[in-house]
């Protein structure tokens, strides 16, 4: 059942659906006077007081607790994040290479202009003394990278291909969540890779599959005001569509595609989905796609959902929050039944945990790529 609550001191509407939300745990102490008596009636009206006439006892201030929570991150993002962009200067890198529709007959020069360009952008942030941009742009100019995509500039885009994607019958797409760029890319790459492995190994006999990393957005960071909102997503989903698009005219109509979308990075599929030409999109670790339900996402995929034991996304307040013209949060939890997605076990890990090899979400991830749909284990 849903609660609306309007707090008279930020003027911020929460909407909660599907379930109890988890308490905050506000950073500093309650002062002495009207909020600390909230905090205080707060926790012994759920039970986690010691002491307390249960006649005296209120309900908690939720709503008031969580306006003053994420205005505090929003807060702390706005002094957070330019301070964190002024510390880096522009490292300079080439425009991206200018390349034709891409097709199966245009795969291979794609690469290898793409290539070309990384061991451009590597030598200029060598030039300007970044060394660290300069290994990872070398790493991706390396013979049989395939890129399907290169960008050098700024946090930098690349999309790149493990497999045969020109042959192959089933691809994943994998759709990264906050703090993934280029300086973090091998994270992103380990992930992809682990995929391609448990793919390679469960795949029957004449299945050929391929796995295409694509970070071809601006992820937030996860401490920022932009992690707690839809609007890098928004920014994003037409790039995704476009991607899709794309494998579509080197692979054909036939092949599987599946979308596994992590963290924030559900939010960007969540934004993609209507209409998208993907058989299953998988959200892990998923704070909410931006919409209440799987028939709100109109998309004709078989939509999964997994969360690990050990995943601090748990704790994530599935709000609605509307702060001047802006909205905050991500709607209903994809675990919660309510919302309608297919759950599938994920083990006990954490918020990095989903690839680590043997476990049941990896397992699960490449039956539902696969299109072993009867063989994944239920949540």
């Amino acid at each position: 059942m849903g609660l609306e609550r309007t707090t008279p001191d930020t003027g911020l509407e929460l909407t909660a659906r599907g379930g109890e939300q988890t308490e905050c745990r506000e950073g500093a102490k309650d002062t002495e006077g009207r909020e600390g008596r909230e905090g205080r009636e707060g926790r012994e009206g759920t039970g986690h007081g010691t002491g307390g006439d249960p006649a005296r006892r209120k309900p908690p201030h939720r709503g008031r607790r969580w306006g003053r929570a994420l205005l505090a991150v929003l807060v702390a993002a706005a002094v957070v994040v330019p301070l964190s962009a002024a510390a880096r200067p522009r490292i300079p890198a080439p425009a991206p290479a200018a390349l034709a529709p891409l097709t199966r007959a245009t795969l291979n020069a794609a690469y290898a202009a793409n290539r070309a360009n990384a061991a451009e952008a590597s030598r200029m942030a060598a030039a300007h003394g970044d060394t660290g941009r300069a290994a990872v742009d070398g790493s991706l100019a390396a013979p049989g990278r395939h890129l399907l995509a290169f960008d050098g500039r700024g946090s930098g885009r690349v999309t790149e291909v493990d497999g045969d994607l020109a042959r192959a019958d089933r691809v994943a797409v994998l759709v990264p969540g906050s703090d993934t760029s280029l300086d973090t890319y091998g994270r992103f790459r380990r992930t992809a890779r682990a995929l391609s492995r448990e793919l390679a190994r469960e795949a029957p006999a004449g299945t050929r599959t391929a796995v295409v990393s694509w970070l071809g957005y601006e992820t937030p960071g996860t401490v920022s005001a932009t992690v707690l909102t839809t609007g890098r997503a928004e920014q994003a989903a037409p790039h995704l569509r476009h991607l899709v698009s794309e494998l579509r005219a080197v692979v054909g109509e036939r092949p599987h595609l599946t979308l596994v979308c992590h963290s924030y990075g559900s939010v960007v599929c969540g934004r993609a989905a209507g209409g998208l030409d993907v058989s299953d999109i998988a959200l892990i670790g998923s704070p909410g796609t931006g919409a209440d339900s799987v028939a709100r996402l109109r998309t004709p995929a078989r939509v999964w959902a997994a969360r690990g034991g050990d995943d601090w996304v748990a704790d994530v307040p599935h709000v609605h929050a509307d702060l001047l013209g802006t909205t905050v949060g991500f709607g209903t939890d994809p675990m919660d039944p309510a919302f309608g997605a297919r759950r599938f076990q994920a083990g006990k890990g954490g918020h990095s945990d989903y690839f680590t090899p043997g476990s049941p979400s990896l397992i699960n991830l490449t039956r539902i790529v696969l299109g072993a749909t009867n063989e994944v284990q239920g949540d």
